[in-house]
């Protein structure tokens, strides 16, 4: 009983730090997703290609990705840019909206979207494989260009083939997003530390964070669920 009053108090008193991480994990991972998928497919359609080079670079990029952490992505990112004199502008007016430095920000973005783009290129280009090859022989034998072919016929079929990956997707980088608090961007994970050292308790700051987490991606499973049952009803 002596826990669970202890436990709602600590919510009491620190809901808002929780609040802000949740905004900053959320605005995060939805940028990732966003940057991720148009890298993933342009990798996608890249590998599909007929042209060696373009197939091989492809290739190269999301096997290397594939093989190396996060961790040592996002550190690369972050400290090997401004290494090499590469920086992003400062947009002030954002920072109070996105609740950080804006380069900071779009370091973890970045990071992150090179990360998940390599996995939804794997998925899209399933994705694509699993549409029936008469489909682009009967848009071919009408006159259409095969990218035009790719854009109107055989995307939008693979779209409701990939829907249910690409929604664990993002999931996964919801959860992966977790690794930004080692350059101290104000996530969930960042949050809970700051707690966690403020308050010299340690179970309490991370059992939270792991029920918001769980919540998130939870609701996003299945929103993402009730999205898919739309698509099929529409068939």
């Amino acid at each position: 009983m002596s826990f669970i009053v202890d436990f709602f108090s600590f919510i009491k008193k620190y809901y808002p730090y929780y609040l802000e991480g949740a905004k900053n994990t959320i605005l995060i991972a939805l940028f990732t997703v966003i940057l991720g998928t148009l890298l993933g497919t342009l990798l996608a359609l890249m590998r599909l290609s007929k042209k060696k080079t373009l197939k091989a670079i492809a290739s190269s990029y999301i096997e290397f990705i594939r093989g190396t952490p996060v961790y040592v992505q996002i550190l690369v990112i972050y400290y090997g840019l401004s290494t090499i004199g590469i920086s992003f502008p400062e947009v002030e007016f954002l920072n109070p909206i996105i609740g950080m430095n804006f380069s900071d920000f779009m370091s973890c973005v970045i990071t992150l979207s090179i990360n998940s783009a390599a996995y939804v290129a794997e998925i899209i280009r399933a994705g694509i494989q699993a549409v029936d090859k008469g489909q682009m022989e009967a848009a071919r034998s009408l006159g259409m260009k095969h990218g035009l072919a790719m854009r109107e016929i055989i995307i939008p079929q693979a779209v409701k083939n990939i829907l249910p990956a690409l929604g664990n997707e993002f999931v996964t980088v919801i959860k992966e997003s977790s690794i930004v608090s080692v350059i101290g961007i104000g996530d969930l994970m960042k949050k809970a530390t700051n707690i966690s050292g403020k308050t010299y308790m340690v179970f309490l700051p991370y059992l939270v964070v792991a029920i918001v987490y769980f919540i998130i991606t939870f609701s996003l499973s299945k929103l993402i669920s009730r999205f898919e049952r739309r698509m099929k009803n529409s068939d």
